[in-house]
């Protein structure tokens, strides 16, 4: 009998990797130390490539039903627009930022969850953890009925920036804090000048504004408002919020009926290696970074989406578990780190105060961003439909002068891969005697299906993640078949 993974942490990136690992037939529990969702909106954007991914397990539908689609980001300098960022230029059947508060995120994951039979263990905080050798023991401390020592298998920590889980094991986590301190605050707002289903990022002499849609008629606010000193800030007042728009938007805007308002920092940190043994991070616990473009939720998403198949393939014995997780820290980590850079160079460039140095800024962004190849790539970044591993040590032989998607691309064709309660690769060729043999030798990690090739020329196959594993010349089935055994044995 399978020992259950335990996951520690019960936000969009430890309900993600219970939801994949449950649907793949893995025993999980899942604990938190909250006793309940929380009502704060955190983070609020779900970008187009974790619905792709979101979509495997057929959760998509349902989150875009619960959210606003938001098309396009504006960069302003007072009433200019500098920059304009067209989402309709994402490759992807969902060209748009999905904006849902995170409580919402998490209760679909959740209800999702528990349609696998599997409920988050609240009010239960780990205490101690110990590996030795196949197995994690980890000591829980539960409000209502004391101590439990749960031995898994795998301990994955998805407890967010302040981890318990990276605490415990004593790993670093390396960066810095940028000493500047921001307001948010969610309220309904009349007067926009831009359309309500569009972010606004405006560049003041004061400072930054930005404002994020959240439903029709209410954004979300963020401001930087001065260094940090020793004393935290107190979190602001309505009339705060009101004064800092009055100076820095154009024209004369009317907030109303305030939701949340917070005050933060913004810290650039992550660790080396996602791994430690038998533990792995995921999210927040492994990376942080600013929350410009409002991609911290979704790379921790996608950390989960990337480590569940994996795990999940190594745990029901179809995969060796060296280069399978291996591949995690390698393929995830540079993701990270371009998040942190991109994110980080983001807030400086439109939170900068310098008159000369924002007059240079709006001049050269309105030349680049007339160019529909800059567009589109912007979106790409933003979409993170550009993420790629051609370097992962998952990277098969790449076939010369084959057109269609590359080794360590995304794919986007027809349904979703890794749907079904296995991981499976799919193969895209053309359905020969030679294509039905491999995949018949190889039942347990491949599709029963073959999907019709993108060029006769051509053999690709795709990981459960939907990026490309393998090419190879039309008829070159041996080249897959040493593939898949290296995986599996």
């Amino acid at each position: 009998m399978m020992k259950p993974v335990l996951i520690v942490g019960a936000g969009p990136v430890g309900l993600t990797m219970a939801v994949e690992l449950a649907r793949f037939g893995v025993p999980l529990r899942i604990i938190d130390k909250a006793a309940s969702r929380s009502d704060k909106s955190k983070a609020l954007a779900v970008w187009s490539r974790t619905l792709e991914l979101l979509d495997r397990s057929g959760s998509a539908e349902e989150f875009v039903a619960a959210g606003m689609k938001a098309h396009a980001a504006n960069f302003m300098s007072g009433a200019e627009v500098f920059a304009h960022i067209n989402l309709d230029n994402v490759d992807s059947a969902y060209r748009f930022a999905l904006m849902l508060p995170q409580p919402e995120t998490e209760r679909l994951l959740e209800t999702r969850l528990e349609s696998y039979g599997v409920r988050v263990e609240r009010q239960a905080e780990l205490t101690a953890i110990t590996q030795s050798g196949d197995r994690v023991n980890s000591v829980v401390h539960y409000a209502d009925r004391g101590e439990e020592t749960i031995e898994s298998e795998w301990l994955l920590g998805c407890d967010g920036a302040h981890s318990t889980v990276r605490h415990k094991l004593g790993i670093d986590f390396v960066g810095d804090t940028i000493p500047t301190d921001f307001i948010l605050a969610d309220v309904h707002i009349d007067g926009l000048a831009t359309p309500n289903n569009e972010v606004a990022i405006l560049s003041h002499e004061e400072g930054l504004l930005a404002f994020f849609p959240i439903s029709a008629e209410r954004f979300r606010i963020i401001a930087d408002v001065g260094p940090s000193d020793a004393t935290r800030r107190a979190e602001p007042t309505f009339e705060e919020v009101q004064n800092i728009v009055d100076r820095r938007y154009p024209s004369r805007i009317k907030l109303s009926n305030p939701v949340w308002t917070s005050v933060f920092t913004i810290s650039e940190r992550k660790v080396a290696d996602y791994r430690l043994g038998r533990v792995f991070l995921a999210g927040d616990a492994a990376h942080v970074h600013s929350p410009a473009g409002g991609q911290g939720m979704n790379t921790g998403m996608q950390d989960a989406f990337n480590l569940a198949w994996k795990l999940a393939l190594v745990i029901r014995g179809f995969g060796m578990s060296g280069p399978l997780l291996d591949s995690y820290t390698r393929e995830r980590g540079p993701v990270a780190a371009q998040v942190i850079a991109d994110s980080g160079e983001l807030l400086r460039v439109a939170a900068t105060r310098n008159f000369f140095a924002r007059e240079i800024r709006n001049f050269v962004a309105h030349m680049v961003f007339g160019f529909s190849i800059v567009q589109r790539a912007m979106a790409q970044r933003l979409s993170e439909t550009a993420i790629q591993y051609s370097d992962s040590p998952l990277s098969g032989k790449s076939a010369k002068k084959l057109p269609g998607p590359a080794v360590g691309h995304r794919i986007v064709a027809g349904a979703p891969f890794g749907s079904g309660d296995t991981p499976r690769f799919a193969l895209i060729a053309a359905e020969t005697d030679g294509a039905r043999a491999l995949v018949k030798r190889h039942a347990s990690i491949l599709e029963a299906a073959i999907r019709p090739p993108i060029d006769d020329k051509g053999i690709w196959l795709v990981r459960p993640d939907g990026y490309v594993a393998l090419t190879a010349p039309a008829g070159y089935w041996e080249d897959v078949d040493q593939y898949l055994r290296r995986l599996s044995h």
